[in-house]
């Protein structure tokens, strides 16, 4: 027992010296370096500024900063910039100008790390660190459940679990109706307003609300509790773009714009009026627009856009209603492999997409024609207005001819 106990103490008094004698991880045994600083700094939503402040014996030669981005990707993404060093200070900086990619979205985090090589040719890797790109402007506070966190500042917390509960709500129904769900968090950021959310991005349309950043898993959108019906119906839209990315996402082939945008109409509820109104006066002067043009992002023409949004939600809506929620579910399974879109409708529903043009057409013409069942309670309306507008047409020409003289 105790030789045993001897050669156990013997073993570990061996590691003890092996790991004393051991150079720093971050250094080579021929490079002496010594990292004093290293830190990441966030001006939201402009520039991180990365900066590292090191001593050295010997001369240093270059510095590269290494940073990855957390988001969906199907490959190891690193990207690598030379960073500007002063021997005098012995530091060196790099700043990532947003303005020359693109702001990410609120909450992204980066990992990042350094190299720094010598003159002889030894080299160093500092510890990876991680940064979040977070919007420190204002003063978050945060509600979460399952796989959706909301963030929010303006407001109390009412206003925040009406717009989680409206979010969940719409999710469950979406499941239900499409099998499409969220199979990763989400987080969603409320903008106390159309302009705070502005000045939150450096490029975005004017008109824009909101915002989905779907490889990032992020919403954001600016919502005024005021105007909290037009919110949730707007939040549930951008969190839905999150579902069928999530559920479709694939190396090979992205899915048709129309069944994209459709999903995200469809989980907000019932068509709009103002909505409605394009696809009956697109049904009534024969112009709705075919289903292989809905699959390329929509025209710039104004009248055209609002109309290719509500045929989008048309089409899902005559595939739920017409063919079920189990075929939609395949239909987004076999997106997920990466077929193309005939393949794919050819083998859930049995046509292509000209198939699905003509069935869809003759469906919409049924449902949003003049003699549609939904515009056949209206007309005894109608007629009752017309017959009595001919009754006064004719009490004035009745009143005009008495006074007429003899």
């Amino acid at each position: 027992m105790k030789a045993r106990v001897k050669r156990l103490a013997a073993f570990f008094a061996v590691l003890a010296l092996m790991f004393a004698a051991a150079p720093p991880l971050q250094s080579s045994a021929q490079t002496e370096i010594t990292i004093l600083k290293n830190h990441a700094v966030v001006d939201y939503p402009h520039v991180v500024t990365f900066s590292l402040e090191l001593e050295s014996l010997e001369k240093i030669t270059d510095i590269r900063l290494s940073y990855q981005v957390e988001r969906d990707s199907f490959a190891d993404v690193v990207c690598e910039a030379v960073a500007d060093y002063s021997s005098k200070t012995g530091s060196a900086q790099w700043i990532w100008d947003m303005y020359t990619t693109g702001n990410l979205p609120p909450g992204t985090a980066i990992k990042y790390w350094w190299q720094v090589t010598t003159q002889n040719g030894g080299t160093i890797l500092t510890e990876t660190r991680m940064v979040t790109f977070a919007d420190e402007r204002y003063q978050w506070q945060s509600i979460s459940e399952g796989n959706l966190s909301l963030f929010w500042y303006r407001g109390d917390g009412s206003f925040a679990s009406e717009l989680l509960g409206s979010a969940k709500a719409a999710l469950t129904q979406l499941e239900t109706d499409t099998g499409a769900h969220l199979t990763r968090p989400v987080d969603i950021f409320i903008y106390g307003s159309s302009a705070d959310l502005q000045g939150a991005m450096l490029y975005v349309q004017e008109w824009a609300g909101g915002l989905a950043f779907t490889g990032y898993g992020v919403v954001a959108i600016g919502i005024a509790p005021s105007d909290v019906e037009w919110g949730k119906r707007a939040m549930v839209h951008e969190l839905a773009h999150l579902v069928t990315h999530q559920m479709t996402n694939n190396p090979y082939n992205s899915i048709p714009v129309w069944l994209n945008e459709g999903i995200s109409m469809y989980a907000e509820g019932n068509l709009e009026e103002y909505s409605e109104s394009y696809l009956r006066r697109a049904v009534l002067y024969d112009e709705l627009i075919s289903v292989q043009s809905l699959a390329s992002p929509f025209s710039a023409d104004a009248e055209k856009t609002y109309l290719s949004y509500a045929q989008s939600y048309s089409l899902v809506d005559y595939l739920v209603s017409a063919h079920g929620s189990l075929r939609m579910a395949d239909l987004l399974q076999v997106f997920s492999q990466g077929a193309d879109y005939d393949e794919a409708f050819l083998e859930v529903y049995g046509f292509n997409i000209d198939g699905l043009d003509d069935a869809w057409q003759a469906w919409a013409k049924e449902k949003y024609g003049v003699y549609s069942p939904q515009t056949m309670g209206f007309i005894p309306l109608y007629l009752g207005f017309l017959v009595l507008g001919l009754i006064v047409i004719a009490a004035v020409f009745v009143i005009q001819k008495k006074r007429q003289p003899v």
